[in-house]
């Protein structure tokens, strides 16, 4: 249970902690005509489930918590009960509580009601955190790290499409925007296609502000219809997984308020770039500074490289965790194929980013923009305490582009989810990672989707061989 802030006053009868109650009370001060409360909770896969409920109760998430099935967590990616999970039927399909986490009551700004909404974390009936709650799991590995005295920080960035329900493509897919008329206007960097799309840009920003989301640009990427949004750092790990987590929803959203639909999709066209998430990450010490600079620190970057490079391919199921998002990894794409880093250099999958030594930190590069972003940090975290533990050196950082075949580019990154869960299940690094439970659910769902996936015969196979 999150405990109230050191020095903090005794909450009140049933709440939480005195800042859960600090928070509600101001919120319902300021919002007392609230007719609607949604209800956030985020599966293994990253995916927000949940529920709509009448605005009066959402005391109950500052207080005892809302009732969820725990099986919750182990719904493959199209909402089905994975049995192998262990945590359906054969346990009763208990209700575990869940309960607020600290800064995400917001109002929602494109509901046609007065509505808040708050993200949830689960805890067991006996009040426990429930370990195969992503969130719990982050919560815990950050703990691990200030337990050694580091303290993370991070940034994310997503990329999206923008796509145009009343035009479809050849495979019947919405369009994205900026398609079929002449040539595709890719114009990367451009400020045209912002301002044309201003009004929607300016929704974002707003309910991004109304939600307490630190949003830092906007850009107009490498395809036609594609866009990153770039957050701000975060001293918070959990915080800063969190705002992709309603970063992805507020897009959504306000895409569907305006007549179009977003999609995160890692790979939604063959022709055109794929979606990432970039991580960029550093650790403080206790007194804030960044371990990385200086020459120690220099020394210390290049251990936490090794560990990331090191545990990148059995670790690679988190960072690329859907069928899809494999299709992502060709070379000369932006997406990196294989596990290696280098200086200013965005081919490879750990860029060392342009700054002042204050400033030093790894962009991680591989991930999907639709992974979980709480496990996507917590491997991170693993990865990079490994290697300092280990004082690993990494290989020579790479010169040039690394998709150059002639070039000895070290371990090439698996480009079949198979060949990564297989990796992913012969080493234990997930478990260290994620902890035991999580880890052995996440397998199963892994398997459970693949599995789906063989068993499907596509349109091309039918139109070639029948």
């Amino acid at each position: 249970m999150e405990a109230a802030a050191a020095g903090g006053t005794k909450p009140s009868e049933g709440f939480i902690s005195a800042d859960h109650e600090a928070e509600y009370r101001a919120f319902v001060e300021k919002h007392p005509d609230i007719e609607a409360v949604e209800f956030l909770l985020v599966d293994p896969n990253g995916i927000i489930r949940g529920k709509w409920a009448p605005g009066d109760s959402l005391k109950k998430a500052f207080q005892e918590g809302v009732n969820f099935p725990m099986s919750l967590h182990g719904l493959d990616v199209w909402g089905r009960e994975v049995e192998e999970t262990g945590l359906h039927i054969e346990t009763g399909d208990k209700d575990g509580y869940c309960r607020a986490t600290r800064g995400s009551l917001a109002i929602v700004p494109w509901a046609k009601r007065k509505t808040a909404q708050v993200l949830l974390q689960t805890f067991t009936p006996e009040g426990e955190p429930f370990m195969a709650c992503p969130r719990q799991v982050l919560k815990h590995k950050v703990a691990e790290a200030h337990a050694r005295g580091f303290f993370p920080v991070a940034a994310f960035e997503l990329e999206f499409y923008l796509l145009d329900p009343s035009k479809e493509d050849s495979a019947g897919m919405p369009a994205p925007l900026g398609t079929g008329e002449g040539p595709d206007r890719l114009r990367m960097y451009g400020l045209d296609d912002l301002a044309e799309n201003a009004a929607l840009f300016d929704m974002i920003r707003d309910a991004a502000d109304a939600q307490n989301l630190p949003i830092d640009t906007i850009i107009k990427e490498a395809a036609p219809g594609q866009f990153e949004v770039n957050l701000k750092h975060r001293a918070d790990p959990l915080r800063a997984a969190d705002d992709v987590i309603l970063l992805r929803r507020i897009v959504m959203g306000c895409a569907r308020a305006h007549g179009l639909t977003a999609t995160f999709m890692a790979k939604p066209f063959i022709d055109y770039a794929g979606n990432g998430m970039h991580v960029h990450t550093s650790l403080l010490d206790g007194d804030g500074a960044n371990v990385f600079a200086g020459a120690d620190g220099r020394a210390r970057l290049e251990s936490a490289v090794a560990g990331l490079i090191k545990t990148m391919p059995e670790s690679l199921i988190l960072y690329i965790n859907t069928w899809n998002g494999f299709r992502r990894i060709t070379p000369g794409s932006y997406a990196p194929t294989h596990a290696v880093w280098a200086e200013n250099n965005r081919s490879v999958a750990l860029r060392i980013p342009v700054s002042t030594e204050e400033n030093r930190r790894v962009e991680h590069r591989i991930s999907g923009a639709d992974a979980n972003p709480y496990l996507v940090m917590a491997a991170i975290i693993q990865g990079m305490m490994e290697g300092i533990d280990s004082g690993a050196k990494p290989p020579p950082p790479v010169e040039g582009s690394a998709y150059d075949e002639t070039a000895d580019l070290g371990r090439e990154l698996p480009d079949d989810m198979d060949d990564a869960l297989q990796l992913a299940s012969r080493s234990a690094f997930l478990d260290r990672a994620l902890g035991p439970l999580l880890a052995k659910v996440y397998r199963d769902l892994k398997r459970a989707e693949i599995i789906a996936f063989w068993s499907e015969i596509t349109p091309l196979e039918r139109t070639t061989y029948l």
